[in-house]
């Protein structure tokens, strides 16, 4: 199986080749965001490393958020668009979800998971905010997506019960707030594209496609434009 890997959640832009279970092509950049332009060049240069070794895409597998709005938007629209062109099948995945494979094999979260330990990926959300969930060792869902301020209470009851390891863009800024001693922190964890891959061959051997007509990422909030400060200004003096 070869899977088409494509990763815009955040700040990072990343895409990579997959051939089972092995990573056999992957592109990746820290300095963003920047996705509308290097983008397509990582795809053209996957397909072209895929249509020379023989392992055009079985399927296209794309962040599906939280995250981003812009970024969300530009990554599903090349994969919406490679799938229709190659007529392949469609798969979304969870960022959090990508982030927490990420992680999942760290030799200090180990024995935690192995004890009834609990993930807490955290995406920035701009302020104290952050798009998170919580997950067991097998990717349960133990909280549900959501968007949370953090204070010092923040799974106080979870903490009591359970270690919980902290990682992501959003949980490097919350370690100096989430106190508790059952809270862990595992820093500059940034999901790519290759995170994504076991989890879009599980969908994919189950059948689980997203329908290329009528996906669309999983924003969790509406994008808010700004206004700029002459049309603001313009705004003003029209009301006085």
């Amino acid at each position: 199986m070869n899977l088409l890997l494509i990763e815009t959640s955040a700040k990072a832009c990343s895409v990579a080749l997959s051939h089972d279970f092995n990573i056999e092509f992957r592109k990746e950049t820290l300095e963003g965001p920047n996705h509308a332009s290097v983008l397509g060049v990582y795809v053209e240069e996957a397909m072209q490393f895929a249509r020379n070794n023989q392992m055009l895409p079985d399927a296209i597998a794309v962040s599906a958020g939280p995250g981003s709005y812009t970024g969300l938007r530009i990554g599903v629209s090349e994969a919406k668009g490679l799938a229709f062109g190659l007529q392949k099948p469609l798969i979304g995945v969870s960022t959090l979800q990508a982030l927490c494979c990420r992680v999942m094999f760290n030799p200090m979260i180990e024995e935690d998971m192995e004890n009834g330990g609990l993930y807490c990926p955290m995406i920035d959300a701009r302020r104290m905010e952050v798009y998170t969930a919580l997950y067991d060792r097998a990717l349960n869902e133990i909280k549900p997506i959501s968007a949370q301020v953090i204070d010092e209470n923040f799974l106080h009851d979870e903490l009591e019960q359970h270690p919980i390891w902290f990682f992501g863009d959003g949980a490097d800024k919350c370690k100096d707030i989430i106190r508790h001693p059952n809270a862990h922190f595992v820093p500059g964890i940034r999901v790519m594209a290759s995170d994504m891959m076991s989890l879009a061959i599980k969908a994919y051997n189950q059948g689980k496609f997203d329908d290329v007509a009528y996906f669309v990422p999983f924003y969790l909030k509406d994008f808010v434009a700004s206004k700029s400060k002459n049309l603001l200004e313009e705004l003003q003096k029209e009301n006085h």
